[in-house]
């Protein structure tokens, strides 16, 4: 779209354009200029070589957007559902390690102030992390690769949807803490008010492993449903938040996490003093009521009796 002050600039810059677009290279033609009624506004309409989810568009209409902004007497810009789709993308793009490092960031905060340890949170965001690129490797080796596309119903394998990723990450990061302070808040439970470590760990995977499986499980039911879907964007989302959840579920929390927290033993519930001091005390587990109330023996018990 080219825009000037009067119909001559705007004749003048639009005809400077064309010719400039039409050099560049992944153009395959660009229709003449199509004036409004005041002859202040022209639509070029320009036709790539390659399709629009193509890499090589989008290196087109970069070029294109160097070469024209140096015209003189309008003002020019590229766009079009391909460009806006391409604009989208880069900004998602550019926001998703922010976004990525902010979701990170506090639930190791939140989860250090709940559990009073160090290791339990990065624990929990690297097991996160695990759990978003093990799901993104196999999103898109089905849907952009094609590898094993026809288990899913997809016929023409294509690049995935741009928002997937922020989408993806919001969703799993609340399921994979909820999965994570089901787990470990028995186990901080146990070893609190007295239990061993490591017997901390098999008390709180049998306690609450079932709570785990059966959200697991319901959770990959609703949007496994989306895979049946024939919309590959909601086939894509669906699948890949189903696999999100069994992969965090069952391999990462289920597994990996009683596995470290288990070799770690009391060393997972450590918090340096200075540290310790600084964070507020939740005590959610009742520590505090534990030290100040003795716990009777077995003598005392039978004396009273």
């Amino acid at each position: 779209m080219v825009s000037g002050e009067t119909a001559e600039a705007t004749a003048l810059a639009a005809k400077e354009a064309a010719a400039l677009i039409t050099g560049t290279d992944g153009v395959l033609a660009v229709a003449p200029p199509q004036l409004n009624e005041a002859g202040t506004t022209a639509l070029l309409a320009v036709i790539p070589k390659t399709g629009p989810t193509a890499a090589a568009t989008e290196d087109t209409v970069h070029t294109i957007r160097e070469r024209v902004a140096g015209v003189d007497g309008a003002t020019i810009a590229l766009t079009g559902a391909t460009a806006v789709g391409i604009d989208v993308s880069e900004k998602l793009g550019d926001a998703l390690p922010v976004y990525l490092l902010l979701v990170v960031g506090l639930s190791v905060l939140l989860l250090m102030l709940v559990f009073r340890s160090v290791l339990v949170p990065v624990k929990a965001a690297l097991g996160f992390l695990l759990t978003v690129g093990a799901t993104f490797g196999i999103t898109v080796a089905i849907f952009q690769e094609g590898h094993l596309a026809d288990l899913v119903g997809l016929d023409t394998p294509g690049p995935l949807v741009s928002f997937l990723p922020i989408l993806l990450i919001g969703i799993l990061f609340g399921l994979a803490m909820d999965y994570e302070v089901f787990l470990v808040s028995r186990m901080r439970e146990d070893f609190v008010h007295g239990s061993d470590a490591r017997e901390a760990v098999v008390s709180g995977v049998g306690h609450n492993a079932r709570v785990v499986t059966a959200a697991a499980v319901i959770m990959t039911a609703v949007f496994g449903g989306f895979v049946l879907m024939e919309d590959p964007i909601i086939k894509s989302i669906g699948f890949a938040l189903a696999v999100g959840v069994l992969v965090d579920a069952f391999v990462v929390r289920m597994t990996l996490v009683p596995a470290v927290m288990h070799l770690l033993g009391r060393a997972a519930w450590w918090l340096p003093r200075p540290v310790d001091r600084a964070l507020p005390d939740l005590d959610i587990e009742g520590e505090r009521l534990h030290r100040e109330i003795p716990v009777p023996s077995a003598t005392e018990d039978l004396v009273k009796a």
